[in-house]
């Protein structure tokens, strides 16, 4: 197949290295255009490595943050664009505090909408990636993520909509990352008791089967894409937000050698088609023709 275009929606810098990043870099090794597109600059996230937390990270975030980016774009070999909008933060508190003034879930939607519709134009994406109703997990900027993704592969190519934003393009197929798999999780945790290891996973399994209101994502994953080849330059993509990742920290807990043996994939849920494709795929642009 001749190169076909991939575009992943994030909501934050450092999430495009931990939802779906592995298959990103396949694609571009591959010779597919990828464009990930961060919706925000990641500003009023919290430094999560203490070896980061040191005078001039705080005070510069916000350029720490896009040279953090640069950084993991190289490592995994694909383009990137800002959207340009303010990090939400995640609300803590009962009752929950407003959203900053000005953030990217307090704003009017319709100028999101309008930026992402724009940027889906220009570059022309087959296939789209972003997250699901939940946004993955509740924070705002999530939330908000998946609603501008699903009006922008909704609405751009609709001639009426948005315009002077450019010529409208028909995206073919839209996909939800999905990356908390219990199974996956109880075969590393298993692998750990094997080997007579420490088990970081042990702790986190036991809390799942307490909360019985978590939902076990696998049965809503449609596509699993092969990517194993690929983990190290996730993980190094990882490391380059260094101040939300810990080098020493649960994602880099699992050896790649058994990540590869035990779950060399990672999970998509196809939200929607215009292509005709089979359930299951093993491939984001099954379906899709030169």
């Amino acid at each position: 197949m001749k190169s076909v275009r991939l575009m992943a929606v994030h909501a934050h810098p450092d999430d495009e290295s931990s939802k779906g990043a592995a298959t990103t870099a396949r694609y571009a090794a591959d010779g597919h255009e990828v464009l990930i597109v961060t919706l925000t600059g990641g500003e009023r996230g919290d430094i999560l490595n203490p070896a980061m937390d040191r005078p001039g990270i705080k005070e510069n975030i916000e350029q720490v943050r896009r040279d953090e980016m640069a950084a993991a774009a190289k490592a995994l070999g694909v383009e990137q664009h800002w959207l340009g909008f303010v990090d939400s933060g995640l609300p803590e508190g009962d009752p929950l505090p407003p959203l900053p003034e000005g953030s990217f879930a307090a704003i009017p939607i319709e100028g999101p909408n309008r930026a992402l519709v724009e940027v889906v134009r220009d570059f022309k994406p087959h296939v789209m990636i972003t997250y699901d109703e939940h946004g993955g997990y509740p924070h705002p900027d999530h939330i908000r993520c998946h609603e501008v993704s699903m009006e922008a592969y909704e609405k751009a190519g609709d001639p009426e909509a948005y315009p002077g934003t450019g010529e409208p393009w028909t995206v073919s197929k839209i996909y939800y990352t999905h990356g908390f798999i219990r199974k996956r999780m109880q075969l590393f945790s298993d692998e750990f008791d094997n080997h007579g290891m420490d088990n970081p996973f042990k702790e986190w399994l036991a809390r799942w089967d307490e909360r019985r209101n978590i939902d076990d994502l696998m049965a809503r994953v449609t596509t699993q894409v092969e990517c194993g080849d690929y983990f190290g330059q996730r993980d190094d993509a990882l490391r380059a937000h260094a101040t939300q990742i810990d080098p020493n920290g649960v994602f880099f807990a699992v050896p790649l050698e058994w990540q590869r043996r035990l779950w060399p994939t990672e999970e998509f849920e196809l939200a929607k088609t215009r292509v005709k494709t089979s359930i299951p795929e093993t491939d984001l642009f099954a379906g899709i023709e030169d």
